[in-house]
């Protein structure tokens, strides 16, 4: 089945005339099925199941997922509709409230992300098609993202002089204003054996859409698009990585996502503006001097640091009697200052708690094996902390440091 979205991908609730007046063009549909469900999402990477409810409708202006394009948002009536799958001929809706069989619903499209998805898709079409017909590389496969698309072509290497003969390319024919059709055939007709496709999906059933580039590719393909290159606005083709065996990744805006790229990157270019006192046209410059001076400030703190070290063993070793049992903290340190430490202290026969960080932080035990083995764990218990050892060394990361004064007593015991 072809739904209305594909048929006219402009349908939305209402349309502006050209005199600035409103234009009520409502899209209405009847309820043939509603059933309760699950639906299966993604919270912050946790999969989690959601009891929602499949509505099937005579006929949507909601895209289904599929052809590489992510389903549209919207509302039926005032229900937010989560998610619109395609099963067979039927498009699925996942809404959160039930609806009524045979009652009549309102539909709204989410029209900020599907122009954006129209724009992207289109734009891949587009750029799929020039660089096959003017390069030679066919696209295999391609991905929408949330943020960034990319496609993938059938070759093994690209130059940057391809890619930006591409880009040229591809945005003289966005200046050309050149028309973007859809045809509908039905299924069998000889007329599509012209069109260029990677395959129907196999549950593919009745009608097939074409979408044809004035002069350029007619190609199957079931997504929402443009109907005039204009509309993409500008393509920029944001560099290409080696994909698949044998295969480059090209990625790409187009759009609205290049003004909402370069608003943001213009915000970035403000900010750097304040922090580094002066202009973009200097930032390279500014900050590899910052970068030399960290480096040499970097040197300068480790040399400090194991001149301290040297210092602290030396007067360590200097105590009379000579301790069998010492503990250490250093709030600012890293693990380096411990493992600089040890080595140059270079005794097993003194047991020596080191720990290092605020509240939380790590907890190092070193000395005599079997002291290490018997008191490892009973102090990263106090300190609320994991840890595992070996031999002579028992280390843990802790979440209480506020209980160092109990961990030093235990410690101090067992001498």
């Amino acid at each position: 089945m072809v739904f209305a979205c594909q048929r006219d991908s402009f349908l939305k609730e209402v349309i502006l005339n050209y005199h600035f007046k409103y234009l009520f063009s409502l899209f209405t549909s009847t309820v043939l099925s509603c059933s309760p469900t699950e639906y299966k999402t993604s919270v912050n990477g946790k999969k989690q199941k959601v009891n929602c409810f499949e509505v099937i409708l005579e006929d949507t202006i909601l895209f289904p997922e599929g052809g590489g394009q992510p389903c549209d948002y919207g509302i039926l009536n005032d229900i937010p509709v989560i998610q619109v799958v395609r099963r067979g001929s039927e498009a699925v809706h996942y809404v959160e409230k039930p609806i009524k069989e045979g009652e009549q619903v309102l539909l709204k499209v989410d029209w900020e992300r599907r122009l954006d998805h129209m724009q992207q898709h289109s734009g891949q079409h587009l750029i799929t098609a020039l660089a096959d017909s003017e390069f030679g590389y066919s696209t295999t496969s391609w991905w929408l993202g949330e943020e960034i698309s990319f496609i993938e072509l059938d070759t093994a290497q690209i130059t940057n002089e391809e890619l930006n003969s591409l880009e040229e390319i591809v945005n003289e024919k966005i200046r050309q204003a050149l028309s973007v059709t859809v045809k509908v055939y039905e299924e069998g007709d000889p007329e599509l054996t012209e069109s260029r496709t990677r395959g129907l999906p196999k549950d593919h059933k009745g009608s097939v859409r074409v979408i044809t580039i004035e002069g350029i590719e007619s190609n199957m393909c079931c997504g929402t698009h443009v109907s005039n290159l204009a509309q993409l606005q500008v393509v920029k083709l944001m560099g290409f990585e080696k994909g698949k065996k044998n295969k480059i990744n090209v990625n790409f805006l187009v759009g609205n996502r290049i003004l909402k790229r370069f608003e943001k990157m213009y915000k970035n270019e403000l900010s750097l503006n304040l922090l580094l006192r002066n202009g973009p046209d200097m930032h390279q410059e500014l900050i590899e001097k910052l970068q030399k001076t960290m480096k040499l400030t970097n040197k300068k703190s480790d040399q400090m640091m194991k001149d301290l070290i040297v210092l602290q063993v030396k007067s360590l070793k200097s105590l009379i009697p000579y301790p069998k049992v010492f503990t250490i903290h250093r709030a600012d340190a890293e693990i380096d200052y411990i493992n600089t430490f040890i080595k140059e202290l270079n005794d097993l026969n003194i047991l020596i708690l080191f720990t290092i960080g605020d509240k939380e932080g790590y907890m190092v035990l070193h000395g005599p094996e079997e002291k290490v083995t018997a008191f490892g764990p009973k102090l990263a218990e106090i300190l609320d902390g994991k840890g595992n050892g070996k031999g002579n060394r028992y280390q843990a990361k802790v979440k209480n440091l506020k209980n160092l004064n109990h961990a030093e007593l235990l410690i101090k015991e067992s001498a």
